[in-house]
């Protein structure tokens, strides 16, 4: 975003409102031990000169990798139509529609999100979404709590274990606590979580853990990649009582951690504890269609302990692109996209038999490998060669040191692939 920065008349403005003579003595009350010593920046440059300056810094950067990176993040095509219209600047500015008389366009593209994030998740209603996916998680798991009265959340092996520790650092210091286990395991237990497909690509059906969750009074949390849901089984359809997903895949650009956004959805019972804004659509006094907030009473509208929630924002204009790119995907495009990256994964592994592969049965998008050597090792041959390999499992705490993460998306051309599988096949026979 451009910076558009105050005149010495509006800086005089605003400083005379505060009751302050100059910047400096607005920040009088800051103790000088805390106060920075000074920038240390360089002499003013000229407009040409500075992009000149920046260019070649940028230009440092390589960004050409070829990348089979994964784990929840993934490299998908977005197309420009989702840049142009998400950048127009009725969007681009919008801020927090409170008044519906002049934010009916920002409060129309949040309630068509909500709805194509239900149907998508074929649940009955979202909310206008949260920071991220593993966000995400947490408020699932705090508000499968209010629904209980119960405080234990069980984690599933399959959950991204980034996820799972930014589970345990959101109820630390709340009477939620965290364990791992494959179904609910005693009384007290809230809600079981789960990943489909998993942290390491695999694809199961929770059904029958839904089942259970149920039938002792827990609730069945399933967080997925939304991408799969073109040819696997949806979260509703399963049973899942909350759907989560990170929505990256969907519109958005790698973006060095963002901006991403978390995507929730829960049954229509379950609405009332649910986090976040939600738009609805209503009429108005001459009967003409109109979007508001409804049941407003959570974040900002109620204090402290009676929140639902410490959300401070929605991702609207992340929403709004994922809205876009799946409208542009129609009604067949998101299957096709989601055929093409599975067939592709199951390609690039038939390619790859001179590794271990250790999840052998039904994946998407990605899958993991033992190689001969050790993960680091090959990722540096790798790179140095314009090619991402993976991630390295051991960095996540869930697998040796040989073993690697590869992801597949449907950028990835049959060529690609077999340059990557001949490059990796060199890199580990250097043991």
């Amino acid at each position: 975003m451009n910076w558009t920065p105050a005149t010495k008349a509006e800086q005089a403005e605003m400083l005379s409102v505060v009751g302050a003579d100059t910047i400096e003595t607005f920040f009088d009350v800051i103790p000088d031990a805390l106060r920075l010593g000074g920038w240390n920046l360089p002499d003013g440059l000229s407009e040409f000169a500075l992009r000149r300056e920046m260019e070649t810094l940028a230009a440092k950067n390589n960004t050409k990798y070829l990348s089979f990176l994964g784990g929840g993040y993934y490299d998908h095509y977005v197309p420009a139509a989702v840049d142009a219209l998400s950048s127009r600047s009725e969007f681009y500015t919008a801020y927090t529609p409170y008044q519906p008389e002049c934010a009916q366009g920002t409060l129309q593209a949040i309630y068509e999100y909500q709805s194509v994030v239900s149907r998508l998740m074929d649940l009955e209603c979202a909310n206008a979404s949260l920071y991220d996916g593993g966000t995400a998680v947490y408020e699932a798991a705090a508000m499968a709590c209010r629904i209980t009265g119960r405080f234990r959340v069980v984690a599933h092996e399959s959950l991204h274990p980034v996820w799972r520790r930014m589970l345990e650092t959101h109820v630390a210091g709340s009477p939620i606590t965290v364990s791992d286990g494959d179904g609910p395991d005693g009384e007290d237990v809230a809600c079981v979580i789960v990943q489909n497909p998993a942290f390491t690509g695999n694809v199961r059906d929770f059904t029958e853990l839904a089942r259970t969750c149920h039938e002792r009074d827990a609730l069945l949390v399933m967080a997925v990649n939304p991408v799969s849901l073109g040819i696997i089984k949806t979260p509703g359809a399963m049973g899942a009582d909350i759907a989560v997903a990170e929505g990256q895949s969907l519109g958005l650009p790698l973006g060095f951690g963002g901006p991403y956004l978390g995507i929730l959805a829960t049954r229509k019972a379950y609405i009332r504890k649910m986090p976040g804004r939600i738009a609805a659509a209503t009429t108005d006094a001459e009967g003409r269609r109109g979007y508001v907030l409804t049941l407003q009473a959570r974040e900002q509208h109620i204090r402290r302990e009676k929140a639902l929630s410490n959300i401070c924002s929605n991702q609207a204009l992340c929403a709004l692109r994922t809205l876009i790119h799946l409208c542009l995907l129609g009604k067949t495009g998101l299957e096709a996209t989601a055929r093409t990256c599975y067939s592709k994964t199951e390609y690039l592994k038939s390619r790859l038999d001179f590794v271990e592969l250790l999840n052998p049965g039904a994946t998407f998008n990605e899958f993991f490998v033992r190689l001969p050597l050790d993960a680091e090792t090959v990722i540096g041959r790798l790179r140095v060669k314009g090619i991402l390999p993976g991630l390295p499992l051991a960095a996540f705490g869930c697998g040796g040191p040989n073993d690697l993460l590869i992801a597949v998306t449907e950028k990835r051309t049959r060529e690609e692939l077999d340059a990557f599988a001949e490059a990796l096949r060199e890199a580990c026979q250097h043991v």
